[in-house]
């Protein structure tokens, strides 16, 4: 299989080089050319994560990862992904207990594990640019942390992310270098998107993304989709609806992917937060930045998402697009709502991000009687300022997470621009 660009399709790549380059030459995001044509009956005999994953992704590598896409994948899922039926004919597909505590650990893993297999023998080590609205940075710094032949450079908006999110983008050393800039998440992302076409970035760096713009970061993420869809299926013989919280739409282009594979998913709904960009697009047909704005849940406050432009490129019609996905704008009171009477109405404590896609799923038709996965994206203990006041209780913190609150050391901050950020380079 081949990827292209988004922007000029006779810009082609393997898997390992979209990995090692994450943007296209042009500037645009590398998409799979094609899809494999799967069903369940494909993936008999296979019950957990890892042997799913295999199967999956296994048409789209290439002969430089074939044969170590099965210890990739291994390792990529060290951790369990359940999926919890909460009743009301919904379940919650548990993306949070990896190493940092939300779902962006399996794609970081992944990505983390096929860089050093592509990069064992290379004469300079790799260098990892990444922006964060608050989870990926930490997943993408747990993942390479002292992986040899790579180095890591984290950028995450200063003030815009909460204190415990602060606290594991900055619990790092050896090869990975945290960066607090002051401005929004979109400084951050243009600031990695500039330097992929900077002379002195491409001169003096191998650059690669660790962002959902990586593919490499997708790929993996369609896996767990694919896993909780098998067993839903498996167990019912119907295919699951899925609410997907999300920001900069990789997570949901992920399912979407997964669905287009051949899964047994039904509607895919994207829950959003008072962010504006991927509603007013849907609802009007013509996309537009808005100004990034601040909610508390802080991970998908984007207000220019990156994969927009993967979404457009698939569904160059917004018509198919609204037949393809649709979403659900929930503001910060449905948020707190949700988490003050998550542990009465659901047994469950959610963080601000799953709330949104609870809010969402309450909002369905009273009469609806499909079945539903909510994909929780983090752990509710990350968000200990928003959370623990609305239930009147902390919420106990998992060991990892703890580990890297311990070690947590301030930043180095900078203004957005490519010359501070050089700068901080310099010595990465």
């Amino acid at each position: 299989m081949t990827y292209h660009s988004t922007r000029d399709e006779s810009h082609r790549a393997s898997l390992s080089t979209t990995l090692q380059q994450g943007l296209a030459p042009d500037g645009g995001l590398f998409v799979p050319s094609s899809f494999p044509d799967l069903s369940p009956s494909d993936f008999e005999g296979l019950d957990t994560p890892a042997p799913i994953a295999h199967r999956l992704l296994r048409p789209f590598a290439d002969a430089a990862l074939a044969d170590s896409l099965d210890a990739i994948c291994r390792d990529t899922y060290g951790f369990p992904v359940p999926l919890t039926d909460v009743g009301r004919r919904t379940a919650v597909l548990e993306l949070f207990h990896g190493p940092t505590a939300a779902f962006k650990d399996v794609g970081a893993r992944f990505l983390a594990s096929s860089l050093s297999v592509l990069n064992d023998a290379a004469d300079e080590p790799v260098t990892i640019l990444v922006a964060t609205s608050g989870d990926t940075g930490a997943a993408v710094a747990a993942a390479f942390w002292k992986k040899p032949n790579v180095e890591v450079i984290v950028l995450y908006p200063k003030g815009k992310v909460s204190d415990r999110q602060e606290q594991q983008l900055t619990g790092w050393s050896h090869n990975v270098q945290t960066v607090a800039v002051r401005g929004v998440f979109d400084d951050c992302q243009r600031l990695v998107k500039d330097a992929f076409q900077n002379d002195w970035w491409q001169s003096n760096k191998r650059l690669s993304s660790a962002n959902s713009i990586n593919v490499g970061r997708l790929l993996p993420q369609m896996t767990y989709y694919a896993a909780a869809s098998l067993w839903h299926w498996r167990d019912t013989g119907r295919a699951p609806n899925v609410i997907v919280p999300s920001g900069n739409l990789g997570n949901v282009l992920a399912c979407l992917y997964a669905r287009r594979c051949g899964l047994p998913i039904g509607e895919v709904v994207l829950a959003t937060n008072a962010n504006r960009p991927v509603t007013h697009f849907l609802e009007t047909g013509e996309y537009r930045a808005f100004e990034t704005k601040e909610t508390l849940a802080t991970a998908m406050d984007v207000g220019n998402p990156s994969n927009m432009e993967r979404l457009r490129h698939h569904w160059p019609d917004v018509d198919a697009l609204r037949d393809a996905v649709t979403a659900r704008r929930i503001d910060d009171t449905a948020i707190r709502r949700q988490i003050e009477r998550g542990p009465k109405a659901w047994d469950t404590v959610w963080d601000p991000h799953t709330a949104t896609a609870v809010e969402a799923r309450e909002n369905l038709d009273p009469n609806d009687e499909r079945d539903w996965i909510l994909v929780a994206t983090a752990h509710p203990a990350k968000f200990p300022e928003v959370v623990d006041p609305l239930i009147g209780r902390a919420v106990d913190v998992p060991p990892p997470l703890a580990d890297v609150i311990a070690r947590s050391r301030p930043a180095p901050e900078i203004d957005p621009s490519l010359d501070a950020l050089r700068e901080v380079a310099g010595h990465a």
